[in-house]
């Protein structure tokens, strides 16, 4: 029987080129399609909800796959993950609708970007936290966040509009805290982002915490939709794809 089937993922993306597959490199999603196909004895697409880039994690990226399969859902995530490389895991699995599409089904993304805000840099710590030594305003880094939440067209915040119709998104929700072992968390919440958006965010974010931008300029940046007005790409290794939210 042809079944639809929704897999939860979390992954380090270190060793990756990126979430999607390509010629020139290593991608989660060819080794998930690997071992479905190994596994389930035939081909299997597999559809992600976020094109994560290269170097980028997740804590929840979910996969669509269409199997011809009568084995008990419980089974899959161990079936998988006996095949998967220990950086790939399969955190749970359930049958869904034949027409669920896990771009189009999403009702909103929680993004986190992690900065290790320290002087001296902790190796274990680097794969996952993006180091900066200087000191962060945190509160300035929270007011300038609340000039982000809200729909607007996030141009600015884009580095690149290829296959997108519209730079337009929501931004639900931004939320920036101080947890322990010297690691500063974004929080970023929203219905759909941009090419490397939530890094761009975090950049700039990082530059107000620094006072090298003004957080009463933060408007004039997303109004400006010019690039070059907003701070830099942040780096890879701090972002994770933290949670997305579907109707049940």
């Amino acid at each position: 029987m042809l079944r639809s089937i929704m897999l939860v993922v979390a992954y380090d993306g270190t060793n990756y080129c990126g979430w999607q597959s390509q010629t020139n490199g290593l991608s989660v999603q060819e080794k998930i399609e690997n071992a479905c196909k190994e596994k389930f004895k035939q081909k299997v697409i597999v559809r992600g909800c976020s094109r994560t880039d290269a170097g980028v994690h997740a804590e929840h990226q979910v996969v669509a796959i269409q199997v011809d399969t009568d084995i008990t859902i419980e089974k899959i995530p161990l079936m998988l993950n006996s095949s998967l490389p220990n950086d790939i895991v399969v955190k749970y699995a359930k049958y869904v609708p034949l027409n669920f599409n896990p771009i189009r089904d999403t009702k909103y993304k929680i993004y986190r970007y992690s900065i290790l805000n320290t002087d001296i840099r902790v190796p274990k710590m680097m794969r996952y936290a993006a180091y900066y030594y200087k000191t962060l305003d945190i509160k300035l880094m929270r007011q300038a966040a609340k000039f982000m939440i809200g729909t607007h067209d996030f141009k600015a915040f884009c580095s690149s509009e290829k296959a997108t119709k519209t730079t337009v998104r929501t931004i639900y929700d931004i939320q920036i805290k101080n947890e322990k072992n010297n690691i500063i968390n974004i929080y970023v919440k929203g219905n759909g982002f941009l090419h490397h958006m939530v890094r761009i965010i975090a950049g700039t974010l990082i530059k107000v915490g620094e006072k090298t931008i003004d957080k009463n300029k933060i408007k004039n940046i997303i109004d400006s939709m010019e690039r070059k007005n907003a701070g830099p790409t942040a780096p890879p290794e701090g972002l994770t794809l933290e949670y997305v939210s579907y109707d049940e």
